[in-house]
């Protein structure tokens, strides 16, 4: 390839060259956290996660994608009424299943069958970067290629995005990535419809193929999205339908079919598991929220046979029922914005402030917003309100300390879809904002016309020099926040992250293979390489099933180390009563001790 031809390429994509750069950029930065986390040697395996989650999810999906199962066989569960399993499991008849949405652990599982599971830690770093690309596809069709180069950026330093690509076993930034792509593909098929094109006609003359095409990829991304994380369908359904509603002459009946068909078969393998595991296609693991579905099918059912018709009080009573059933966090709007404080304007001032002062900007300027603007904003508004609302009115507590907001939190990974969405303002302001201070150093270097100087003073120079310092500048504050802003910080985590493997090592070197531990906190560390119960000593039902399980197995208790007086009132009251003793095996950090828990040898009748 000649040189000029090769210049001519860069001049033409060199926005794109850019952002696949900052892609691969991303990735190695997201992966590094897990390379050096995690053990990945075949003798000293320790591939673990910082919460429940994260743990369950990567156990299943490394089990599916080596024995194509999604349930672990505990038969000693039927001994114990099923309490022995981790959190983020449930156990059915000594069955184990998962308490999550399948998305994730199918999707990442069949990669495994086709690699190994070394990779699981680095798939979602690695579709996040894919995310990034996507991203700066979806917002150069709506604002163009300047704002969409800058909003990457924004993107790609964003310390939630980073954070939840890190702890990749989560999944709300996989669907997210799946949305963009499948929002992008959307865009396109839009696009690609012929004008003039009747809704309700069909002929082979008017088919514009690429536009199905696109049309399919929409349907199986949007799809993929929905099984990823089943939840969001709260905002993301009624999205759609405002989207179908605002574009209904752009997306004819063929496309809108082909997405429709091409979801369904996206969310088919779920629904089929679903129906294995759980025995209905649309229930899952949360019994919550299964409880939910059955309360808005039984109300919707009753509201449509008899509600509206005969008895007012009756449909109003249906009603009700559904609204308490789809709010299950329940409705507290001053809970909401006080959440949305903490976890937007205050942990991201610099991305609210820019993002309000960009849509000024934008309104200001109201003559020249387009279509595509309007519904773009109309569609922010719409889920922002409910992501708020809905998420915001239930205090979640990630975190030990109550009182601590950091980034960790649930809000933040919930919030996602609202980060992203005001992203392209801020990236609009950063650049109406150099350009405007660009304009005054041109006037007031007008009259220096020669030579170097000419060309630092020019506009085009001045406003791209201010838009990239602007840009690290972000890109520093993200990233510092990211890394030691609040006690979760990615440092800190790392080092939580080793002083628990050596927990691990101890634990595991002091224990039988079959051992049971009784845990509160460190089930996910524990499990699968020893069986665990979550509980304390604070049930006399719980005792009596740990004593069931002595008789059966090791019993060992891993948690705070007893005070004398504690230790003492177990051995000579509490778990006497039940045949049991416990003992010291070896205090294992500064906090936590190892208990084993035997059969005494008389019991108090």
């Amino acid at each position: 390839m000649k040189l000029s031809k090769f210049k001519k390429i860069f001049k033409k994509y060199w926005h794109f060259i850019v952002i696949v750069l900052l892609a691969m950029v991303f990735f190695i930065g997201a992966s590094a956290y897990n390379f050096y986390t995690q053990d990945f040697s075949d003798n000293n395996s320790y591939i673990k996660w910082a919460s429940p989650d994260e743990s369950a999810n990567y156990v299943f999906a490394k089990l599916y994608g080596q024995e194509n199962k999604i349930t672990i066989r505990e038969n000693y569960n039927l001994s114990v009424n099923d309490i022995m399993h981790p959190r983020s499991f449930r156990s059915d008849l000594g069955a184990l299943k998962p308490v999550s949405f399948l998305g994730i652990i199918l999707i990442y599982g069949k990669i495994v069958n086709f690699t190994t599971y070394k990779i699981l830690p680095f798939l979602t770093p690695f579709f996040a970067s894919l995310g990034i690309i996507f991203f700066y596809l979806l917002i150069k069709k709506l604002f163009g290629k300047t704002n969409a180069l800058v909003s990457a950026f924004l993107l790609a330093v964003f310390p939630v995005y980073i954070y939840f690509s890190v702890r990749g076993m989560f999944h709300n930034v996989l669907f997210v990535v799946f949305l963009i792509t499948g929002l992008y593909y959307s865009v396109i098929a839009v696009q690609k419809t012929k004008k003039n094109t009747k809704y309700f006609t069909f002929s082979f003359k008017t088919i514009n193929y690429s536009g199905l095409i696109y049309a399919s990829l929409a349907g199986i991304f949007l799809g993929l999205a929905i099984i990823a994380r089943a939840s969001e369908l709260i905002w993301l359904g009624p999205l759609l339908i405002v989207l179908w509603l605002f574009n209904i002459k752009k997306l004819d009946l063929n496309k809108l079919l082909l997405i429709i068909a091409f979801l369904a078969l996206a969310v088919t393998p779920a629904l089929y598991y679903n129906q294995i595991l759980y025995s209905s296609p649309y229930l899952g693991g949360y019994s919550e929220m299964n409880q939910s579905i059955i309360n808005i099918k039984n109300a919707s059912t009753n509201l449509i046979t008899s509600g509206f018709k005969d008895k007012p009080i009756h449909a109003a009573e249906q009603v009700s029922k559904i609204k308490n059933s789809v709010l299950f966090f329940g409705l507290n709007p001053k809970q909401s914005l006080k959440m949305f404080y903490y976890y937007f304007i205050e942990m991201f001032p610099y991305l609210f402030y820019l993002g309000v002062l960009g849509l000024l900007v934008f309104f200001i300027r109201f003559r020249k917003i387009k279509y595509k603007h309007a519904v773009f904003i109309l569609s922010l508004a719409l889920v922002s309100v409910i992501l708020i609302f809905y998420y915001g009115s239930w205090e979640f507590f990630d975190n030990p300390d109550k009182a601590s907001h950091t980034i960790g939190n649930s809000y933040t990974r919930y919030w996602l879809p609202i980060y992203l969405g005001v992203i392209p303002f801020a990236s609009l302001f950063i650049i109406r904002f150099s350009r405007a201070i660009s304009l005054l150093i041109k006037k007031k270097s007008d009259e220096e016309r020669s030579g170097f100087l000419s060309f630092i003073t020019s506009r085009k120079f001045c406003a791209n020099s201010i838009i990239i310092i602007l840009v690290i500048i972000i890109s520093f504050i993200s990233l510092n926040f990211l890394l030691t802003g609040s006690d979760e910080g990615l440092i800190y985590l790392a080092g939580r992250q080793q002083a628990a493997k050596q927990e691990f090592n101890r634990v595991i070197k002091l224990t039988e293979s079959n051992a049971v531990i009784i845990t509160q906190h460190h089930d996910k560390l524990f499990f699968p390489e020893r069986k665990v119960i979550v509980g304390l000593f604070d049930d006399k039902n719980m005792i009596g099933k740990y004593a069931e399980m002595a008789k059966l197995l090791p019993v060992y208790y891993y948690n705070f180390t007893f005070p004398e007086k504690d230790f003492n009132y177990l051995n000579d009251r509490r778990l006497k009563e039940f045949g049991l003793g416990i003992r010291d095996v070896e205090r294992i950090t500064n906090d936590f001790t190892l208990y084993k828990i035997f059969i005494a040898e008389n019991k108090s009748k």
